[in-house]
């Protein structure tokens, strides 16, 4: 009874909330609908459905599960694909990721083969300083097995408060024994600028990851750390950024856009149009801007993008982005838990909507293929009068697709050889590193450690031809240079060996004078509008 009880305290939040805050029924529905009576009715209903399906269904229900992961999301997902439900577990790391800091050992676990492995220690962070790296599988965690754990079990045993002490035991190839780790867990920041270096000479690059509480700061710092305003360019990464907190995007536009540009507005059915400007501006810091976005960049990361785009800051390249408009308000609820409803809609400084159409298609088409319209539901015009369009996410300036893998790379990811991503290493890697070489940043894929990775594929019969090695062999030796990169030093030194060869990244740093010309543009047609010059940035 305490279960269905509770279940049904949540429902009743649910309701009243979505009912608040943006409305269950949609806007075809009469206003009428919308009145305690008939939300009483909508209770009271369901509440009738709860008991005849726990009195009567062939096996016992729980409850929980049948309010948490059915009723709710159910609901919800009539409204739009972005309103969301969490649970207690699912809303603790909803917070940690906004708040961009946990406490726990500071690594990055995924399964694979049934077990828990370590796909990235952070730098500097406890399990990095104890020795721990990419490739150890965990076996225990203290003194309790985790044979038969998910994933998350392991990680919600590997947090616990600051100050307190964890014992890691570890297999890792190589090494005839396991390996056991004492580590004392801290403070883990989730920071959102993965890397801020320099890419070349005059030319800076920041890859920002996500945009949490303090995103804002790291912005700021890696600006710093780059001393940008003597910069001939700066590339902006935020391929694969699925967006964050409303506020840190307008801080980081604030950062790039002059003082007074308007970088976002929203509004929705009962929320009035509230309107977002720079309030610092850039402060001087007139560095011409690339930004690289991809199908994966989305919601405050199209903020930052179309901002940027409609007042000619700078350049957009690679691939439209994902097409999230929705703002979405996040409300904790009773047991924990949380709610993400949508309650307005954004719109770019040209008037721009960037959301996808979802009414007319499925959730897995919308998620997975990403549909968008054939011809733009929108044109608008940035401030210097190039046309931009709208509906389905921002359109970058330069297209440049992804590369993709040929049919040899696919098979040395598909065999392990390899990780696909660069915060992971593959089979080839774990082998190599367990014959324990002596690695510094010079590190460089020679014949012996070719002859090596031959022998290697030979044993583990992976096929394959010499054309195949030969048209290869740079990216092979790019590949192993970059996971043992990653398991000596940590992920940002191999993201660098990955940069290397990013078609992308080259086409941004061409972008560069094209950036330049497009600002120095703009803010001499702004001048003359406003009817006074402007020197040239």
């Amino acid at each position: 009874m305490k279960s269905e009880r509770r279940g049904l305290v949540l429902v009743v939040a649910v309701i009243l909330i979505s009912a608040v805050l943006g409305g269950i029924y949609g806007p075809n529905v009469r206003a009428t609908t919308s009145s305690a009576e008939d939300e009483h009715t909508a209770i009271r209903q369901f509440t009738n459905v709860l008991d005849v399906v726990q009195a009567n269904y062939a096996d016992p229900v729980d409850v929980d599960k049948a309010v948490y992961q059915g009723a709710i999301p159910g609901m919800l997902r009539m409204l739009d694909p972005h309103s969301n439900f969490f649970d207690a577990r699912q809303f603790a790391l909803l917070r940690e990721d906004q708040r961009g800091r946990y406490y726990g050992v500071g690594m990055v676990v995924a399964p694979r083969d049934s077990r828990t492995v370590v796909m990235q220690p952070y730098v500097g962070a406890p399990a990095f300083n104890a020795g721990i790296r990419p490739g150890d599988v965990i076996m225990k965690v203290d003194d309790k097995s985790t044979d038969g754990l998910t994933t998350s079990d392991v990680a919600d045993l590997l947090k616990g408060p600051k100050g307190t002490v964890v014992k890691i035991t570890i297999s890792r190839e190589g090494y005839d024994q396991q390996l056991v780790f004492t580590v004392t867990r801290d403070e883990i920041p989730r920071h959102s600028v993965d890397i801020a270096f320099m890419l070349k000479p005059g030319v800076g690059y920041i890859r920002l990851s996500g945009f949490n509480e303090t995103t804002d700061r790291e912005i700021g710092e890696a600006l710093k750390q780059l001393n940008a305003s003597s910069l001939d360019g700066l590339i902006l990464d935020m391929r694969g950024n699925p967006g964050g907190l409303l506020n840190e995007a307008v801080a980081v536009g604030d950062m790039f856009l002059d003082k007074n540009q308007l970088i976002v507005s929203h509004h929705g059915r009962t929320s009035p149009e509230r309107r977002y400007f720079a309030l610092r501006g850039n402060q001087g810091v007139t560095v011409p801007l690339v930004i690289l976005v991809n199908g994966n960049s989305a919601s405050a990361t199209e903020i930052v993008s179309g901002a940027v785009q409609d007042h000619d800051r700078g350049l957009i390249v690679g691939e439209t982005t994902f097409g999230k408009g929705l703002v979405q308000t996040v409300q904790p609820l009773s047991e924990n838990t949380g709610l993400a409803l949508t309650t307005a809609r954004y719109y770019t400084p040209s008037g721009r909507l960037i959301q996808r159409d979802y009414k007319s298609i499925s959730l897995y088409e919308y998620h997975y293929e990403r549909k968008v319209p054939e011809h733009p539901t929108e044109v608008k015009l940035t401030d210097s009068g190039r046309q931009v369009t709208g509906g389905g996410g921002i359109t970058p300036d330069i297209v440049v697709p992804a590369p993709k893998l040929n049919r040899f790379q696919e098979n040395l990811f598909r065999a392990d050889i390899f990780y696909p991503l660069e915060g992971g290493i593959g089979g080839f890697t774990r082998f190599f590193m367990g014959s324990k070489p002596t690695i510094t940043k010079e590190f460089d894929v020679d014949d012996s450690v070719m002859k090596t990775f031959r022998e290697y594929l030979a044993k583990h019969n992976v096929r394959y031809t010499e054309p195949d090695m030969s048209e290869n062999l740079d990216w092979v030796k790019r590949k192993i240079r970059q996971e043992v990169l990653v398991s000596n030093f940590g992920v940002q030194e191999g993201l660098k060996v990955q940069l290397e060869a990013d078609p992308q990244v080259q086409k941004a740093v061409e972008a560069i004078p094209q950036a330049r010309a497009l600002y120095q543009n703009v803010r001499k047609i702004v001048a003359q509008r406003a009817g006074g010059s402007l020197d040239q940035p």
